[in-house]
Order: structure tokens, then sequence, then C-alpha cells
């Protein structure tokens, strides 16, 4: 799965055009990662944090449908390609220095989660007022 997608990305020239510019200039970590937050076009609810490279940011542009690199596997991972569970986008947004992109999607086929979830966000953080051990509570 090879992008040979048109879509090309700005320089990093200023940090006025980055931050004021209208042209995208992503910041890929030193990976070649940008962080990546899927949430539901309709609710806004989180969904899922996945990450993509320049390669998977391309290919989702050109399907518009959610692509991402896997680092466990060290390989593309159009979401969905074998669950069904893909990602529809709507639009993509990404913060003021263009290192995190956000992409409002359409789940389709079910939960997001490989848990089978609606997403992978189902638990909270309870920590102790007096500290000590922190745990986890299902979200309701």
């Amino acid at each position: 799965m090879t992008s040979t997608t048109p879509y090309q990305f700005g320089p990093r020239d200023s940090k006025q055009a980055i931050e004021e510019g209208l042209v995208f200039a992503p910041k890929f970590d030193e990976h070649g990662l940008i962080a990546a937050m899927a949430v539901d076009a309709h609710t806004d609810e989180a969904l899922m944090l996945a990450y993509m490279n320049e390669e998977s940011l391309r290919m989702t542009l050109e399907l518009g449908q959610a692509v991402y690199w896997s680092r466990s596997r060290k390989q593309l991972w159009h979401k969905g390609a074998t669950s069904g569970e893909f990602q529809e986008v709507v639009d993509i947004r990404t913060d003021c220095d263009q290192d995190a992109i956000v992409l409002r999607v359409i789940q389709h086929g079910g939960g997001c989660c490989h848990t089978k979830r609606n997403n992978c966000f189902y638990r909270k953080l309870v920590a102790p007022k007096t500290g000590g051990l922190v745990k986890l509570a299902l979200v309701e």
C-alpha cells in the first residue's frame, strides 16, 4: 500500500507562517510521526489516538479514510481494512504549531476500539486523595 498522491506539504519556514499561515507544514517527530486524534464528527467524542507518517497522512487525504502508522507492527494501517470498522474522514485539523492533528470522522462498522467498544477511552483515572496507587474505573 503505497501512496502516489500529488498532495504536497509546505516548508516550516517561520514561526509566523506555521502559526498564522494557510499552508499545511506538519512537524513530524524524530521517528517521522505526528500524533493523530480521531474524534466523532457528530459528537466530538474522543475515539482513539494513533500516529501517522507522511505517507499515511497523504493516503488519508487521497482515500478520505483514516490510514495510520502502526508503531507496534511498523507498517501502514488502513483502519478498518480487515475489521470493517473504518473511519470516513470529514475533516482534518491541526494545532497551532502543526505537530498534532485531529481527524473528525464518521466511525463505520461498529466500535472503534479493538476491544469492540465505541472508543479506546473507556476508563478514567482515579487518584486517591492522599496519594498512593492510581487506579482505573470504567467510564459510564
